[in-house]
């Protein structure tokens, strides 16, 4: 009988075999393995110096490099981590859960950040805002979608936009139609649900709860 470590290493092995076609190069493909090693590990920090230190690493250059500058498909990945999360989770009572975050800065070229209400801080900060979108069945629960939520004083100035890498095609959308885009694009797959549920961002749009409606 297979420790559980071992299990789960194989189990994370074939994950990244799905993935590894993404990345172009031996390097990425190997780092990103290392990568998603280090996100499971037991490091305090997960940022990229502290990631690069648990590689064996000297400098962070390779994970930024990974993160910021390879080319490789984010939209795949996640597309791939989804029908994943349905052959190992799907279940015809799941639940989707829709919620947001906040991700604190102290900068103002990240994109989408300023300073506005954190759920994780509790109050207003300087952060970025990320919705999500997690699946829940018997056999456990995962994300299968994200979006960054962006101001319209992001969407209002293309050149900034532009400094932080959003493309042209990107406007303003408030977090209730970020959220029913990426129910559209998890039902659009075959994801089995039967439930839906958010916060009151969300609950009292009343556009989000008549579509919601029309799909049953």
């Amino acid at each position: 009988m297979p420790s559980p470590a071992k299990i789960w290493e194989q189990a994370l092995q074939a994950l990244h075999t799905r993935l590894a076609p993404l990345f172009h190069s031996t390097g990425s493909r190997q780092r990103s393995l290392a990568y998603l090693r280090g996100l499971l590990s037991d490091v305090e920090r997960k940022n990229s110096w502290q990631l690069a230190e648990w590689m064996g690493e000297n400098t962070p250059d390779g994970i930024q490099y990974l993160l910021e500058r390879a080319d490789w498909d984010v939209d795949m990945a996640r597309d791939i981590l989804r029908d994943y999360v349905t052959e190992h989770l799907g279940d015809e009572q799941g639940v989707l859960i829709i919620d947001e975050t906040g991700f604190i800065k102290k900068g103002t070229h990240s994109a989408g950040v300023q300073r506005q209400y954190s759920g994780t801080a509790g109050r207003v900060e300087n952060s970025q805002i990320g919705v999500f979108l997690c699946y829940a069945g018997n056999g456990g629960h995962a994300f299968v979608d994200r979006a960054l939520y962006l101001p319209r004083q992001w969407t209002d100035a293309r050149s900034r936009c532009e400094a932080a890498g959003i493309p042209a095609s990107v406007t303003f959308a408030t977090k209730p139609p970020l959220a029913r885009q990426m129910l559209e694009r998890t039902w659009d797959a075959g994801v089995p649900c039967r439930w839906v549920t958010a916060d009151e961002v969300y609950g009292r749009d009343r556009r989000l709860r008549v579509w919601l409606e029309s799909r049953y």
